[in-house]
């Protein structure tokens, strides 16, 4: 089976089954003691365990707009290695190095936040509600704080007592990838080009911290620009990098970067997506440039196909049913190390 861009721009060898990995919104599961994840899982044991973690974001949101997006940012970053375990959260021991420290997540944030969330509810549940379940309901929440829609989140995950610096390095898409090599690491977690395009849209909020994430773009063909980038948006970007260095940061959605809305793929059409891996979806011929045109058009559509694949993204498990797992008391370290 293959994926192939009408008109042959790419191809792109399924590499697990489909159907062994596709996650349904109905219950999964859990190979950490091969229980279903459910949206009611916390009902008997923490009742308030949901209206705790909204309370506590609402108020680090408040307090810094940053917290919203970079909470997002963070449960993406989870999930793509090793499935949804919060194994992004720990930090380093003696035998163990972090995730926190490889180079696809330097610019992480949000991880005191999630510690506060996790110390309330430590008061009110004790060692009931994982980091893992945290996250993905940060996560949730985050995205409607900001405007975007909201939804039911299964619950049930449990945390991993490990990480892996290596997988993070290997497993995370880079802002540079081709569109070909997005497809292969998504369809590599069960997910498809509809879940790549929608879940892409996260960019509709946020910033890019450093010019070489995205200065293949900005300085191709001389300096000047691709034919994939407007020149004025190139050149406005250029100035910004001269001018700060690494310091530049920039928004990935340049209309509305504070909003959870549609207008990441109104840049994209404009070819003002910031990142390679941004404007490499809008690719005629393939089905993500079709779900560009969609989501730009309707954002209702956008909307409904990102609560679906988050859902979704939100099943990626371990991919060994034996991985050790917990409910940690503390989401940067193992219980064995608290």
């Amino acid at each position: 089976m293959a994926f192939r861009c009408k008109g042959g721009v790419a191809w792109v060898a399924l590499l697990v089954a489909v159907a062994a990995l596709a996650s349904t919104a109905q219950g999964f599961p859990n190979p950490f003691g091969h229980e279903e994840f459910t949206e009611s899982y916390y009902d008997e044991t923490c009742p308030n365990a949901q209206s705790i973690i909204r309370s506590v974001m609402e108020r680090h949101a408040a307090a810094d707009p940053r917290t919203a997006p970079a909470i997002l940012r963070l449960f993406f970053h989870d999930c793509f290695v090793n499935g949804c375990d919060a194994s992004i959260l720990l930090n380093a021991t003696d035998s163990m190095e972090s995730e926190k420290d490889a180079e696809p997540n330097a610019t992480l944030a949000g991880f005191d936040v999630i510690d506060g969330i996790k110390s309330e509810l430590e008061r009110s549940c004790p060692a009931t509600v994982s980091c893992a379940d945290v996250l993905a309901l940060a996560a949730r929440d985050a995205v409607a704080m900001l405007g975007g829609p909201s939804w039911g989140v299964l619950l049930g995950r449990k945390d991993s007592l490990t990480a892996s610096i290596d997988m993070a390095n290997k497993d995370l898409p880079n802002p540079k990838d081709s569109l070909a090599e997005l497809i292969r690491m998504f369809e590599k977690n069960g997910l498809d080009e509809r879940d790549l395009t929608a879940l892409s849209g996260a960019h509709t909020v946020g910033m890019a911290h450093d010019c070489k994430n995205y200065d293949d773009r900005i300085y191709s063909r001389f300096g000047q620009g691709g034919d994939s980038i407007d020149p004025s948006f190139a050149a406005l970007c250029r100035h910004e990098c001269e001018q700060k260095h690494d310091k530049a940061t920039a928004p990935f959605d340049e209309r509305t970067p504070a909003k959870f809305d549609n207008a990441y793929y109104v840049d994209l059409l404009a070819r003002r997506g910031l990142l390679t891996s941004d404007q490499e979806l809008y690719t005629q011929g393939c089905e993500t440039g079709d779900l560009v045109k969609t989501y730009a058009m309707n954002g209702n559509v956008f909307f409904a196909d990102f609560t679906r694949a988050m859902v979704k993204m939100g099943n990626i498990r371990p991919k060994h049913w034996w991985t050790p797992a917990e409910v940690r008391l503390k989401c940067s370290v193992a219980n064995t190390h608290y």
